[in-house]
């Protein structure tokens, strides 16, 4: 009898290093071992796929050589650490995708049946490397092309069509004894996600993930014993774990919560993939190829015993709401049907539908739409036709997902008080009891998830379904250190506790981190000016050290431009420019009189100062705060551009602004903008650049570009630093084009953040049922951040910092306040009465928003030379 199937999909960091792939061979001698035949199912290298829609778009502006260089070495690479001739495997597909890139080039166009020929590649590349590495370590693995085995149904003609196919998954006994004869004695079939075929023999694609329903698709057409998805995530969680290290691994699920699950945001598996395995009954198991021994969570026709709860909080961004506003709908018959047929025609999947007598809403989810600009543009137009539509966007929806959800509605109460004084745009209870659902701002969604989750899964211990959090799985002692901290601060722990125990709870900062970080900005070679921002950390000592590296000061206040001035008393503009900066908000007339009198160059970004006090600005040079439109960060709070920002002048004002400068005699010679903090995408402040250079044209006497801040440093456990080089480099280009502008930068938190720790012993120790408390002999008065934008701060025992992590406890202040949280379920060793907690990144936004609540006097600060 002939072995059964099992399918295996490797996502894109698993076949992406020499390590992962020796896992994968691993695997493969394991489940032969077993008895089975394994189908591995592979995506494209982690980021190619992007790099592939990269060089498209390049190539229609015939800029794609050094695109397809780097994708290129990128694979030869790959191919260098596995030990084959990648130059050689991948002749033709280069040589196919340098002929497409041209095509497009000369087209000045990429339709959606180039695009889905051109990304294929992604995944042909990857198996075709894998396949020769396996056979190098002796593993006869049959390369196959998916192409030749999956067949997209028919859809009607248009983008979905080409880049977001779907197939037929009835079991096919030809494919069985296709594969069977084409692998003869071959141990495995290697073959690639995300690739179909249609009718026509066109290449399409399955949609970004798609590669997981490849895999549900060979799994349920071969009869497969099982379906393993093989990622960097160990299964699915109560939570996005990137955002939430405490959440839990969910060990069994069914079909319909897992779908639930997976349909309403967590990134581990695609929406498409259940359907196919649950039709045949096949067992999911969702596995890490970073931890092999890690069970994950097996999915199947029945779930562990238990009655109603909920068993995830999932979230999904970029969202598109249309509302449809009619007062022809009441009592109507037909209205809903000539709104979706509308959807229909132009291949928009409807997500989420809420209805009341004069309106519709309905969400777009982009995963399974293209919204380009010019597709919702066309569909407004036709629905405008017998309704009053209109757009929100982006949107985020946030969903409890369990079962029997109606059942616990009234246990939700507190849960739901996290909604208060939000804008709800639309809620729905599914149908089949498995989920609740909210759809508010995209900026709201970070901090609701995190307080969302805390309140339902704060209290959980192991148990059939629960398994271990996160930060248990891969944590250590949290592995809470991240990013440049971690090294100054375990190599000055002795000073730190000595520190702790003479003056209690204190900030500290680590001049040494202080000089690295303004050094790293000053080698910005495109960059004329680097300002720091004085409200990230007022301390005198930070400031002397940045004055020394040569930094100019960023003020947003006339306090703060007085505490610069009493720190430097002579302080005056040196050769190479200003060295203050002032970029007050709403503030009164006094404080932008005093702002020239200081010597500091003043923004504004309001009309209303130049309407009513012209005198004070008469003959002065000025900068603008223009909104480029559109926010960043990590939090609402940080936000500071778009129309729901109370910062900066709208493009559109700017033909206003002009007679108000001309009658007080004002000159503009700078523009200012600023998006957001904690951005961690260098491409964010060249888009500014561009921004701002357009405006430009308006004002003649503009020489200075100021670019904001906002420089962003890993907050959690696994994300990615800012790419300095390749911020520098997208400047260097943009001075290259256009070198009439000074570029200014005044970054505030990436020059602090990790340079500070906050310290303080621990008064008591509280178990609580199942929850155990750490307490603090300060809170949320020295450090308000996690309370206010659940922030998260990395925490560990400095005095215990080589034992073993077995407590999952609540890190709390003294604060009488529920919310007096520094950190929840954090990983951390057996700790005791005058431990000393040491909690990370807290350079920035840490004393100078600090308070005296409760008459308790906040941490201290002081300067480690």
């Amino acid at each position: 009898m002939a072995p059964s199937w099992v399918v295996l999909k490797f996502g894109g960091t698993s076949v992406s290093t020499p390590e992962r792939w020796a896992t994968i061979a691993d695997l493969i001698r394991r489940r032969t071992e077993e008895g089975l035949r394994p189908l591995l199912v592979c995506s494209a290298l982690s980021g190619i796929s992007n790099r592939l829609e990269a060089l498209l778009g390049l190539a229609v502006q015939d800029r794609h050589e050094e695109a397809f260089a780097a994708l290129r070495a990128r694979h030869l690479e790959l191919g260098a650490g596995l030990g084959v001739d990648a130059a050689e495997l991948l002749r033709a597909d280069f040589e196919e995708l340098s002929r497409l890139a041209l095509a497009a080039s000369l087209l000045r166009e990429a339709g959606p049946a180039l695009k889905a020929r051109v990304m294929a590649f992604g995944e042909l590349m990857s198996t075709r490397l894998g396949a020769a590495f396996l056979a190098s370590r002796g593993i006869a693995a049959t390369w196959h092309d998916a192409r030749e085995s999956l067949t997209a149904r028919e859809e009607p003609p248009g983008p979905r069509a080409y880049l977001s196919a779907t197939c037929d998954f009835d079991r096919d006994p030809e494919l069985i004894d296709r594969l069977s004869r084409l692998s003869g004695a071959a141990p495995a079939v290697i073959t690639q996600g995300f690739i179909a075929r249609n009718r026509d023999g066109q290449t399409v694609l399955l949609g970004r993930g798609g590669s997981d329903t490849s895999a549900a698709y060979f799994a349920a057409r071969l009869g497969a014993a099982r379906c393993e998805i093989w990622t960097d995530v160990p299964g699915l969680f109560t939570a996005n774990p990137a955002l939430i290290p405490s959440a839990r691994l969910l060990r069994a699920l069914t079909y319909e919560e897992a779908q639930e699950i997976a349909g309403m945001g967590a990134k581990v598996l695609h929406p498409r993939t259940i359907a196919p395995l649950q039709l045949h009954g096949i067992p999911l198991h969702v596995l890490s190829t970073d931890r092999p021994d890690v069970p994950g969570t097996v999915v199947s026709g029945s779930g562990p015993a238990g009655g109603p709860q909920v068993k995830a909080v999932s979230s999904r961004n970029g969202l598109t709401l249309v509302s449809m506003e009619t007062v022809g709908m009441w009592q109507q018959v037909g209205f809903l049907a000539r709104a979706f047929e509308v959807f229909a025609r132009h291949g928009l999947s409807v997500d989420s539908v809420s209805t009341s007598e004069t309106n519709v809403t309905v969400t777009l989810d982009p995963q399974a739409n293209p919204l380009e600009e010019a597709v919702i543009r066309s569909l407004l137009e036709d629905l405008s036709a017998f309704c009053a539509p209109s757009v929100v966007a982006p949107a985020s929806s946030l969903s409890l997902v369990g079962r029997g959800i109606r059942a616990i509605l009234h246990e939700l109460g507190p849960v739901l008080e996290v909604f208060e004084e939000l804008k709800v745009y639309l809620l729905t209870q599914a149908a089949n009891d498995l989920n609740l659902t909210f759809v508010v701002d995209e900026e709201q969604s970070e901090r609701l998830v995190r307080q969302l989750h805390g309140l339902l899964f704060a209290q959980k211990a192991e148990s059939p379904l629960f398994g271990p959090t996160w930060s248990e799985l891969f944590g250590g002692a949290e592995e809470e250190t991240v990013g440049h901290a971690r090294e100054w601060w375990h190599a000055r722990r002795s000073e730190l506790l000595e520190l702790a125990a003479s003056r209690g709870a204190v900030y500290a900062y680590d001049a040494g981190t202080l000089r690295e970080r303004a050094g790293a900005l000053r080698s910005l070679d495109a960059v004329s000016r680097i300002l720091y921002s004085v409200k990230a950390n007022n301390h005198p000592d930070v400031l002397r050290v940045f004055h020394e590296a040569g930094l100019a000061f960023e003020c947003v206040s006339a306090a703060e431009l007085d505490h610069v001035r009493a720190v430097f008393p002579d302080l005056s503009p040196n050769l190479d420019g200003p060295r203050l900066l002032f970029t007050p908000n709403f503030a009164p007339r006094e404080e932008y009189a005093h702002g020239f009198e200081s010597g500091a160059i003043v923004t504004l970004d309001n009309l209303h100062p130049l309407r009513a006090w012209p005198e004070v600005f008469r003959g002065r040079e000025v900068f603008l705060r223009l909104d480029p439109g559109r926010g960043r960060g990590h939090h609402a709070h940080v936000r500071t551009a778009g129309a729901q920002s109370k910062f900066g002048l709208a493009p559109e004002q700017l033909d206003e602004i002009q007679p108000l400068l001309q009658a007080c005699g004002a000159r503009v010679v700078g523009l200012h903008a600023h998006s957001g903090s904690g951005i961690r995408t260098a491409e964010a402040w060249s888009e500014v650049a561009i921004f701002l250079a357009r405006a430009a044209e308006r004002f003649p006497a503009v020489r200075v570009l100021d670019l904001g801040g906002g420089l962003g440093v890993p907050e959690r456990p696994g994300q990615a630093p800012l790419d300095l080089e390749s911020l520098g480099d997208l400047l260097r280009r943009f001075k290259e084009a256009d070198p009439r502008f000074e570029l200014w930068l005044e970054p505030g938190r990436f020059l602090v953040a990790e340079a500070g720790v906050l310290l303080a012993r621990v008064t008591q120790v509280k178990h609580k049922g199942e929850v155990t408390y750490v307490g603090l002999e300060t809170g949320m008065n020295s450090l308000i951040r996690p309370p206010l934008y659940g922030a998260y701060h990395p925490i560990v025992n400095l005095s215990r910092l080589d034992e073993p992590a077995t407590w999952t406890a609540h890190v709390v202040g003294p604060i009488c306040e529920t919310g007096d949280i520094l950190g929840r379920s954090r990983r951390l060793p057996p700790t005791s009465e005058g431990d000393v907690l040491l909690i990370a990144n807290a350079g920035a936004y840490g004393r100078v928003m600090s308070s005296r609540y409760n008459l308790r006097e906040p941490a201290g600060e002081v300067l480690l030379a």
